[in-house]
């Protein structure tokens, strides 16, 4: 079944279309990553999936549910999503943080409970970070931050994540953290991604967006060819396949 489902999305900045009938669809239960240059539309493509912004043109389903029909409450419960590095200009406490992913299962006013916070400590004690929930987010190096950004995702208790661009300044050690996080849990991922062999190693399908187009989509080794990066990237590349038979990319100058 597919979780998400975009048929030809548009988007525009005033009279510059970003967008071009871009199609795309995850499975339940499937990684998916989402590849291109920078301006390539990747990023704003994510966020008309998870209405940060409304697409000009084209229909969104999440879990069989068009988007436009449901009020962000309801997109909050299918979908958690994990950004680009976050800053807060309120020094929130981490466990405060996490407890943000309990609003849309929450009516106006009520109160957190003890179910809540019982989400919270399973949330964080999966990433990594139970010892965490009394220190100051704004205190967190930016690998911490994003495991709580994570947790917070989780405790939203949905079927999928939108990972955009989540790893990006982060080292290698957290980005490989997160997304074996994410990877073990199994739900449904569209993933933005700028490293190639991050993308190789965790991504089950693989769109290519050029243009504000798509221009490929296939498994790994499909898509990670010389030829498309020479055609994408405009870089010399050489593939090689590690010891899993994942396609490792070596670039060339």
């Amino acid at each position: 079944m597919k979780f998400v489902n975009a048929e030809e999305i548009t988007f525009s900045w005033g009279d510059t279309e970003i967008l071009h009938k871009v199609s795309m669809e995850a499975e339940e239960g499937r990684f998916i990553g989402v590849i291109g240059p920078n301006g390539s539309g990747k990023s704003t493509f994510l966020k008309c999936v998870y209405r940060v912004w409304k697409q000009n043109g084209g229909t969104i389903w999440i879990d069989g549910k068009e988007t436009s029909k449901l009020s962000y409450k309801e997109t909050a419960k299918l979908l958690g999503v994990v950004a680009q590095h976050n800053i807060y200009d309120f020094d929130f406490s981490v466990k405060e943080v996490v407890l943000m992913g309990r609003s849309p299962h929450k009516k106006l006013m009520e109160q957190d409970n003890a179910k809540d916070y019982e989400i919270v400590r399973k949330a964080l004690k999966e990433v990594g970070m139970e010892e965490f929930e009394k220190r100051s987010f704004a205190g967190l190096s930016g690998g911490e931050q994003q495991r709580v950004i994570l947790a917070r995702a989780l405790a939203q208790e949905t079927k999928g994540f939108i990972l955009d661009e989540p790893t990006n300044h982060l080292d290698i050690k957290y980005q490989l953290q997160l997304l074996n996080t994410v990877k073990r849990m199994n739900k449904t991922v569209l993933a933005a991604f700028h490293d190639l062999n991050i993308a190789a190693l965790y991504c089950d399908e693989i769109y290519v967006m050029k243009d504000g187009k798509i221009f490929a989509y296939g498994s790994p080794k499909e898509i990670l060819t010389e030829d498309l990066i020479w055609n994408v990237y405009e870089v010399k590349a050489q593939i090689l396949e590690d010891k899993n038979g994942n396609p490792h990319i070596i670039y060339c100058p």
